[in-house]
């Protein structure tokens, strides 16, 4: 078929990490990971490295860790421009620098953006990067003779802001919304009251679910911990697997310790061409699409995530294909429930023979904060090479199942298509909400819980329902019987009276 010279076509892809109990371990700044990634990723065209990188203009960068929250420290320092220190170590000087918001959507969203630009032709060749180097700035942080990985480089610089605003609030934060681990166990157990289950029957299925993808991370060279584990080992409470939030052991949460990066190589066939990338390096995106949560507490039902299931459904739709005809794909593992939620909605099963990742999952591969999906979609890029004509999903979630991006890959030509995800979103924002009391008081009872173990009291989550005319609110308690019953029995649908005082809403048994 004839394919417009503006048909946007991912042409290389790389990742980078290291670990620090590696023989060669170097220490390696977010920067310089980003640009071992960029490299391997200029590699990976086939073509001329050094001339493709002096083509591109555009450098586009998700948010590493130490620049994830406002006025955050960073113990080892960090770059003041974080893509053009990227591209200063690869030779290149785009016109363009884009630092984008925090979200783990945000590659695959990033990719489809810059795609449609390249369409437009507002752009033409364009790097996408991201990295993280939590575990090197945590081991070093305490040191005598640390490395300064402060940059001070001139040049614009498009920073579109942290956008926390997306994903948290006020009212959130004062009652102990401050972790994904703590919000994402609301959602998990909102989703085991739905099914009924009990507290260890479901821990059972979140390991069976998990177990799985660690056998791809132990071969995954990039993985932060290479290591095959067993259900039982997963599903064990141990001095190695504690408790971080219920329901969740250690083992069933993303890792942040990781030192990794990823890029991605997005241009115009065009360029393509000119730039001589030979044609069996080309993947097209067949389909995609972008689509955003409602409120935290304001969704009709919290174990679900209508979004996600929208956004997948239009992206299948464009690629004019269903989930069986998908041959590889990575679902956001964060926590089990982003993964059980797009399995539920379109039949999947932990055992499915095609794996529900291509990287190994955030567990366990790890969690490369931002830009942990750039990895997701190297490996799609690559798995689509693999086998000329067949499809690579990857689902990249980001906030408490807050957005969701969705792309379809395969080295088979097609036209560029825009999504309908603005008209998809209009329907989603025009669905039934619940109304939220902040200032809760009164009887009422528990619809989901958490309890966070990481703090010095162990603590309870609750949101509830006041019984008098059933709005959700927000509490937290240390009440000693029912954080006892919230961490060894069954408090789901508990009798509960909570209190509005200054500082936030208390609960305590009725």
């Amino acid at each position: 078929m004839s394919i417009d010279p503006r048909t946007p076509v991912v042409v290389g892809v790389g990742q980078a990490a290291e670990r620090i109990d590696d023989a060669d371990y170097r220490g390696m700044s977010p920067v310089e990971l980003a640009a071992a990634a960029t490299e391997a990723a200029l590699a990976d065209t086939g073509a001329d490295a050094a001339r493709i990188a002096t083509a591109i203009d555009a450098v586009v960068a998700t948010r590493a860790f130490e620049n994830s929250i406002p006025k955050a420290p960073a113990p080892l320092g960090k770059s003041n421009n974080f893509p053009r220190s990227v591209a200063r170590l690869i030779g290149a000087d785009p016109a363009r620098a884009v630092l984008d918001k925090v979200g783990g959507q945000g590659p695959q969203k990033l990719l489809t953006e810059f795609a449609g630009e390249i369409v437009a032709g507002t752009a033409d060749v364009v790097l996408l990067c991201g990295s993280d180097a939590t575990s090197t700035l945590r081991h070093f942080a305490g040191a005598e003779n640390k490395p300064d990985f402060t940059e001070t480089i001139d040049g614009q610089l498009e920073d579109r802001g942290y956008g926390l605003e997306d994903f948290i609030e006020h009212y959130t934060v004062i009652h102990g919304l401050t972790g994904a681990p703590v919000q994402y166990g609301l959602l998990e157990n909102a989703r085991r009251a739905r099914l009924g289950l009990g507290t260890a029957d479901y821990l059972q299925a979140m390991a069976e679910l998990f177990a799985p993808m660690t056998k791809i991370a132990a071969k995954n060279p990039f993985s932060a911990s290479p290591v095959e584990r067993s259900i039982d080992e997963l599903a064990t409470i141990s001095s190695s697997n504690r408790m971080i939030c219920d329901p969740y052991p250690r083992l069933l949460v993303a890792r942040d310790q990781v030192n990794q990066g990823a890029a991605v190589l997005l241009m115009s066939v065009e360029a393509a061409r000119r730039l001589g990338v030979p044609e069996n390096r080309w993947v097209y995106l067949h389909g995609h699409a972008d689509m955003r949560e409602q409120r935290l507490l304001e969704r009709p039902d919290l174990s679900s995530y209508p979004a996600a299931v929208v956004a997948t459904t239009e992206a299948l739709a464009m690629a004019g294909i269903g989930f069986d005809d998908v041959a590889a794909m990575d679902l956001y593992s964060c926590f089990p429930v982003p993964v059980f939620n797009i399995c539920d909605a379109f039949g999947l099963t932990a055992d499915d023979p095609r794996g529900l990742t291509l990287t190994g999952g955030l567990p366990f591969f790890g969690g490369a904060g931002n830009n942990y999906s750039m990895h997701a979609i190297a490996e799609a890029v690559a798995a689509a090479r693999s086998v000329p004509g067949q499809f690579a999903l990857v689902g990249a979630n980001g906030g408490m199942q807050s957005k969701y991006s969705v792309g379809v890959y395969s080295s088979t030509p097609v036209a560029w298509t825009a999504d309908r995800s603005s008209e998809l979103q209009a329907g989603l924002d025009a669905g039934p909400t619940v109304a939220v009391t902040e200032h809760a008081d009164g009887p009422a009872t528990i619809e989901t819980y958490s309890v966070r173990y990481d703090w010095e009291t162990r603590t309870g989550i609750i949101i509830g329902r006041l019984d008098a005319d059933g709005s959700r609110f927000l509490a937290t308690t240390e009440d000693d019987d029912l954080v006892a019953l919230l961490s060894d029995g069954e408090p789901l649908g508990t009798a509960i009276t909570v209190r509005a005082l200054d500082y936030g809403n208390r609960c305590s048994l009725r």
